[in-house]
């Protein structure tokens, strides 16, 4: 099955929007994938500006791209995370992150949420990647003993904090793809469960498919596909090695830096790690998944511009 091939350009922020389109172009890519950091895309100035929208659509035209997908997991990791700290303003616009007060945080992020919902209409996009952020993820260890009424109440508060801005998507006639992913709601195949059935299952609520998650945290991510057929609303294809075997690394990663030996698992350029790809996409024709397959490229260990550009140029 045919499907276009787009390029994730929130690695590539650094770069100005237009050479990372000239770059993804020159090798082969359909289209991208747009963050919505950067110069990539000020969602508030999509919303309202006209001939922004134009000039980003203009820059993807002259480059021979399309866009089916933006994204915005930065902001909507803060939306539901808890704490609220350093780590948050390193990412965060300023506007976003403001005096720094946690709920202020939160609550303007939810809202900017809405505007990228409308940026992504005005684009002519039907779907907004990104993460939805977690008050319960700090609990993950379960220790010291978390009660189940904690639980509870993280996974109503994800459902109080996105509802609102899920009404926003269905205004909008846009779809939100979480990307299933460790520190957020859903990070593996049964808090996935229980976050669609906090929010009732609703339509705008779909899913990201990224692999890469799967494979170091023992998940099948072929099963994971036919299991939530219907809520798969975007694929990236990233791929993760696990380097467990040494009996001294952990799957926790032991706080160690990416591309360090000693993680017991490491992000890796597409086809160079765990991932079965041939029964994924195999899984994916028989889903009748139509959409674009996003590389995201991601390896401490590889140069960018030689991992993002094979084997997609060749």
């Amino acid at each position: 099955m045919a499907r276009p091939i787009t390029l994730f350009t929130g690695q590539w922020a650094d770069l100005p929007f237009e050479e990372v389109a000239r770059l993804a172009s020159e090798w082969g890519y359909d289209g991208l994938e747009i963050a919505c950091w950067g110069d990539h895309l000020d969602v508030r100035k999509a919303a309202e500006d006209d001939a922004y929208v134009q000039d980003r659509l203009d820059i993807l035209e002259k480059h021979n791209l399309k866009v089916w997908t933006i994204s915005n997991h930065l902001l909507g990791q803060a939306v539901c995370d808890d704490p609220i700290d350093q780590r948050h303003q390193a990412i965060l616009p300023a506007h976003i992150w403001g005096d720094g007060d946690p709920e202020g945080v939160r609550q303007r992020a939810a809202e900017e949420m809405g505007v990228t919902a409308r940026a992504a209409r005005r684009l002519g996009v039907d779907v907004v990647v990104g993460f939805t952020g977690s008050a319960i993820w700090k609990t993950v260890a379960m220790f010291p003993p978390v009660p189940q009424s904690m639980i509870d109440a993280g996974y109503a508060d994800f459902a109080d904090r996105w509802n609102p801005i899920l009404d926003v998507f269905d205004e909008a006639g846009v779809k939100f793809a979480h990307e299933v992913h460790p520190s957020e709601i859903a990070y593996d195949y049964w808090s996935t469960t229980r976050a669609l059935e906090a929010i009732g299952h609703r339509e705008a609520f779909g899913l990201n498919w990224d692999p890469s998650h799967f494979v170091w945290q023992d998940l099948d991510p072929v099963g994971f596909l036919w299991d939530f057929k219907d809520r798969i609303y975007h694929v990236d294809c990233k791929d993760a090695k696990r380097q467990v075997g040494n009996g001294r690394n952990g799957r926790m990663g032991s706080h160690l830096a990416w591309g360090d030996p000693r993680r017991g698992w490491d992000f890796v350029s597409t086809g160079h790690g765990d991932v079965p790809w041939e029964a994924c996409f195999r899984m994916l024709n028989t889903i009748g998944y139509a959409g674009p397959i996003s590389v995201e490229w991601e390896d401490a260990g590889m140069d960018r511009l030689a991992g993002a550009a094979w084997p997609w140029s060749s």
